[in-house]
């Protein structure tokens, strides 16, 4: 079935019948006539033909960092109702914070023009990052980082920590941080930034042997506090950069008779589900991830349909989560 069938069963011309599926002015009673062959034959337009016509695609791609991340998966979740409801596809792209599948996946979008735009959860912006972005023919907007003359959507990941760490101070005086590397400014530099400048206003000074960088992950950040502890003992409070690195920190502490509270302090960020149920339950920084997400998508809408030319910047509000790891 194609369009010449279902132009000669409603009795209409092929361009009548285009003009119909693009949404084109058609009078009502061919309108009628054209619907009702495509509800008994159940036509569904190709999409090829689509795009070849229109030059769009209907779909937009999303480039995200980590597929099993809890604060990625929020951002997705906000993303994805925005767009089915403006009539487009996601595309996911899953780099496993591989930066140069980043840029392989911008390229690969410009040069075969598979999508109408991009979404990239950002991490890093090496040179080779900031080339494909500009030779992307399509809108984009940056997720949780910000880059200057491009329409983003970032968390106040300074603010965040410097609160966070003025929480832990008020109890502690020998803190130790692990963060993450800070090529990615927004987790790395900006987090690492705000605990710093929490603890210099505070008047105290931690030593390189306390500030660490761990990975994503639990595992390292168990590895990170062994570190920490063995090299400074004295440690009574660990800011971590996120949840996860927390987890490992809290089972740690609990494995080798360290009492959190009590005698060691433990915040995260993220505020992802598990941070309510391990034991002791979290203090940590809430983000607004899936709200980002949505904020992001709606953005973008704007860009593709011409109502948003402007690039704009959202930071993105938090909350301080306080419960039972921190005094």
């Amino acid at each position: 079935m194609d369009i010449n069938q279902i132009a000669k069963m409603a009795g209409v011309s092929r361009a009548t019948v285009s003009r119909y599926l693009n949404d084109g002015y058609v009078s009502q009673e061919k309108r009628a006539a054209i619907k009702r062959v495509i509800d008994k034959t159940g036509y569904v337009p190709s999409r090829q033909a689509k795009t070849l016509r229109t030059g769009k695609t209907d779909v937009v791609g999303v480039i995200i960092p980590k597929i099993n991340s809890a604060s990625v998966s929020r951002m997705v979740a906000g993303i994805t109702p925005v767009l089915n409801d403006t009539g487009y596809q996601v595309l996911l792209a899953n780099t496993d914070n591989d930066a140069r599948r980043e840029v392989d996946f911008m390229r690969l979008f410009a040069e075969r023009r598979q999508v109408d735009g991009v979404i990239l959860i950002a991490t890093v912006f090496t040179p080779e990052h900031l080339d494909a972005i500009k030779g992307l023919n399509v809108p984009v907007v940056i997720l949780d980082q910000n880059l200057p003359g491009y329409s983003s959507v970032h968390q106040d990941d300074y603010d965040a920590l410097r609160d966070i760490t003025a929480l832990v101070l008020k109890e502690a005086r020998r803190p130790a941080y692990i963060g993450v590397f800070e090529e990615d400014v927004s987790a790395g530099e900006m987090r690492h930034r705000g605990f710093t400048d929490a603890c210099a206003q505070a008047g105290v000074e931690v030593p390189d042997e306390a500030q660490v960088t761990a990975e994503f992950t639990v595992d390292s950040g168990y590895t990170c506090t062994e570190q920490v502890m063995q090299a400074r003992p004295e440690t009574d409070a660990i800011v971590c950069a996120t949840d996860s690195i927390a987890y490992g920190a809290l089972t740690y502490l609990r494995e080798h008779g360290r009492r959190v509270p009590e005698d060691v302090q433990v915040t995260g960020v993220g505020d992802g589900e598990l941070s309510q149920i391990v034991t002791p339950r979290l203090t940590t920084v809430h983000h607004h991830y899936k709200t980002s997400g949505a904020e992001a998508a709606k953005m973008l809408v704007g860009l593709m349909t011409g109502d948003d030319a402007i690039p704009r910047e959202i930071k993105m509000g938090y909350e301080l989560v306080v419960r039972a790891s921190t005094r």
